[in-house]
């Protein structure tokens, strides 16, 4: 038994780590209204938030039946067994959590433990099965189907629900206040918000009483039975002391959305604390029911099907470790990013690139929308028009201090969410927090025209692509758990410790890859201007970031060389990444020269035209560089030979020369000297120059025959991306001495 002490102190302390990633992962369920809105300051947020969940936890008891008895039937199992499907179950969960946050992809917490559940409780019972010689086709009966079956579709059937009561509640909210909504909070918005508050009660209090703690049974019932009493009395005093706040002043819809923040939380905890505390509990039960037989490791546990006492302590203290990660969790903040993004309102860089599937998808929502409206009475299409005008909220604020989305949508968003979770968790139905309140807030961002014609291809890839990994957390959950179940049973402690340490490498790996995409992240914050008032305050600063970028790129170039003469297919795959980045932040510089074009007298047309320029030479710049990177990438990838060395050799030389100009360019747009065009001017001559010279070399090659059509493809393509390289940056520099005025050489070349 002495081995089974180690492995319930180590399902505890897999229970911790479960917390912090599943905290990581799940705190974007009922943080993202309260940021993306901006109803509060950070602090005050997650002080609301951690009150919640603390008084959320203690109506989760209900719940932990699911991880003892709801996806299968435990008097089948021995305790030795049950605790190697417990450990698989966890090991496996916090490493797949913790990867989808690495990536900062919101998944289910709740379809991660039931299919892992699913996965080593099947493997268990087919080892079972197989090692008493029966047919593998028994070991369904070990599974509890109909119960797993009722959870798994009732996780499917909350996505679509989700998505339509977000999208169909948000759009009659909208129609009721339009956007410019704060003109007429004044006659319904206490009525609105008593509303609100009185949903919030009624599912948070009065069905999640069902599994509190603390609530005796008689008083639940007392709770269930008087309810609508309750429900009625909270929204009459919810409306009258919200209308008396609306007169003194105070912003009631913030306060919603605050209440309704802690509301989400509540349920959250109640709901999901069974995806982390759960199967370590269902394990430090099993132990303490083996203990009290005589053949402690043959019983069978049938007594787990049975009504557990809750303790509450256990439940506190997992409490009080979400709340601690939910305070210093990095991670958390990188997936809360994800889904403020795809739900914004307004327009700006995209985090995802368009796919076909969500071409398509807008498209056909495009040509149905056109159909409505030509059977819409135009009547109908105009006051409908006026009710949903956008150009309110871009109105209400200024773009810079503009939030993601306003308070009446995170309102609904917050309402929505926590009364269809707290509804399933009255009825013990674990739905996945995630995809409800992730559907909801696309229900609601739809509703609210969000997915503009500019902007639909790639929020729909986003959301395809958090669904999609919604799929392969169901998959590889299931997986993963049944082979770590499958190294327990034949490995046993040593199996244990393999996969822990496995765990302890895949944690350590991520944490490097985490860093390093919260460095390109802050990087990329580097070239946003917080407000734009001064042209020539922007553009100073816009050339500097100019400089940031030509600077990564020209160590880019110099890495991809590199991995091209070495044929390191790792470092090259880093470039093309990198790649994406910069691209991403060479939209940030343009958007940010377009903020100064629209300070600039319209009747300036010299000068607006110089700005244009500059925007085609930062395009065409990033993309010489991610033909160059890509070219080299795809060489290697396809497992082609590498150059020989004396072409090698002699992209090494024209970089060489290109290297030394980008530097030129760096020092003048940092401030770091005048501009001599007639240096540069040479400098790029130079290049040229290099380039045709050995272009007769490579052409002697060619007609030797020594020189391979791939390897002369390349070469061409890498020496011209460097010559189109060095013409742009000259080309800018010209601009920015235009702009700045520091010209010392005056030789004048074509601007085409």
């Amino acid at each position: 038994m002495e081995l089974f002490y180690a492995a319930i102190v180590l399902l505890a302390a897999t229970a911790v780590f479960d917390l912090t990633v599943g905290v990581s992962n799940d705190a974007v369920n009922f943080l993202n209204s309260s940021f993306g809105s901006r109803a509060g300051s950070r602090r005050v947020i997650l002080i609301i938030a951690s009150i919640g969940i603390l008084v959320g936890v203690t109506f989760s008891g209900g719940m932990m039946e699911v991880a003892r008895k709801g996806i299968f039937h435990p008097g089948y199992f021995t305790m030795p067994e049950l605790i190697a499907v417990f450990l698989a179950v966890m090991l496996a969960d916090v490493v797949l959590l913790d990867v989808f946050n690495t990536y900062g992809l919101p998944t289910s917490t709740t379809v991660s433990i039931v299919f892992e559940l699913l996965g080593a409780a099947t493997a268990m019972a087919m080892l079972k099965v197989s090692h008493m010689g029966e047919n593998l086709r028994a070991a369904i009966d070990y599974i509890n189907t109909g119960t797993a079956m009722v959870i798994i579709g009732g996780i499917l059937l909350s996505v679509l629900v989700a998505f339509i009561f977000g999208a169909l509640v948000q759009l009659c909210t909208r129609l009721l206040f339009t956007f410019d909504y704060e003109s007429r909070l004044a006659r319904f918005g206490s009525l609105w918000c008593g509303a609100a508050m009185a949903m919030i009660t009624y599912f948070i209090l009065v069905k999640g009483a069902k599994g509190a703690s603390f609530i005796t049974s008689e008083r639940a019932e007392w709770i269930a039975s008087h309810s609508a009493v309750i429900l009625l009395g909270c929204f009459a005093v919810s409306a009258a002391v919200f209308q008396i706040l609306q007169r003194m002043g105070v912003n009631i819809l913030a306060i919603v959305v605050l209440v309704g923040t802690f509301a989400l939380a509540m349920a959250f905890a109640a709901n999901d604390l069974v995806n982390f505390v759960g199967v370590p509990m269902a394990g430090y039960h099993a132990f303490k029911e083996a203990g009290l037989h005589e053949q402690p490791l043959t019983a069978t546990m049938d007594a787990l099907a049975a009504k557990v006492p809750i303790e509450t302590h256990f439940l506190l203290l997992a409490g009080a470790v979400m709340v601690v990660t939910l305070w210093l969790s990095r991670k958390a903040q990188t997936v809360t990013e994800t889904e403020i993004s795809l739900g914004r309102q307004n327009e700006g860089a995209e985090r995802f690139e368009s796919i076909y599937l969500a071409r398509v998808i807008v498209r056909m929502a495009v040509n149905v929308s056109e159909a409505v409206a030509q059977i819409t009475p135009p009547s109908i299409r105009a006051r409908i028009a006026r009710r949903l005008d956008v150009t309110h909220y871009h109105g209400m604020v200024d773009e810079e201090s503009r939030p993601s989305f306003d308070l009446l949508r995170a309102s609904v968003n917050l309402t929505v969410a926590s009364a269809i979770i707290s509804y399933a968790t009255s009825n013990k139905l674990p739905l996945s927090t995630t995809y409800v309140t992730f559907m909801v807030a696309m229900g609601s961002s739809f509703a609210d025209q969000a997915w503009g014609r500019e902007s639909a291809v790639y929020r729909v890839t986003g959301v395809l692509t958090v669904i999609a990994g919604w799929f392969a957390t169901a998959l590889t959950a299931f997986i993963l758990a049944a082979i770590f179940a499958v190294v327990l049973y034949f490995g046993g402690a040593y199996g244990a410790v393999a996969i822990v340490l496995l765990a302890a490498f895949i944690f350590w790996k991520n944490h490097h890859r985490h860093k390093q995409r919260v460095s390109s992240a802050e990087m990329a914050q580097v070239f946003h201007l917080k407000k734009v008032t001064d042209v020539e305050a922007t553009l100073s600063t816009s050339f500097e970031h100019m400089a940031i970028l030509l600077r990564e790129i020209r160590d880019s170039i110099e890495k991809t060389l590199d991995g091209l003469a070495a044929t390191n297919l790792l470092l090259l795959h880093q470039q093309k990444a990198r790649s994406s980045h910069f691209q991403a932040w060479a939209n940030i510089i343009i958007a940010n020269i377009f903020k100064a074009m629209r300070l600039i007298q319209r009747g300036d047309g010299n000068t607006s035209s110089k700005y244009g320029q500059t925007v085609r030479r930062i395009q065409r710049i990033v993309d010489t560089h991610r033909d160059i990177v890509m070219r080299c990438y795809m060489h290697v990838s396809n497992q082609h030979k590498g150059l020989p060395d004396v072409q090698t050799d002699e992209l090494r030389q024209v970089a060489a020369l290109l290297f030394d100009l980008y530097g030129d360019v760096d020092r003048v747009l940092t401030g770091g000297g005048p501009v001599d065009l007639d240096a540069v001017q040479e400098k790029d001559r130079q290049i040229r120059d290099l380039a045709d010279s050995l272009h007769d070399k490579q052409l002697e090659r060619i007609r030797e025959g020594d020189s391979k059509t791939r390897h002369s493809i390349l070469w061409y393509a890498i020496i011209g991306n460097m010559l189109a390289q060095s013409k742009q940056n000259l080309r800018l520099l010209r601009i920015y001495s235009e702009v700045v005025g520091r010209v010392l050489g005056e030789d004048e070349f074509d601007m085409e």
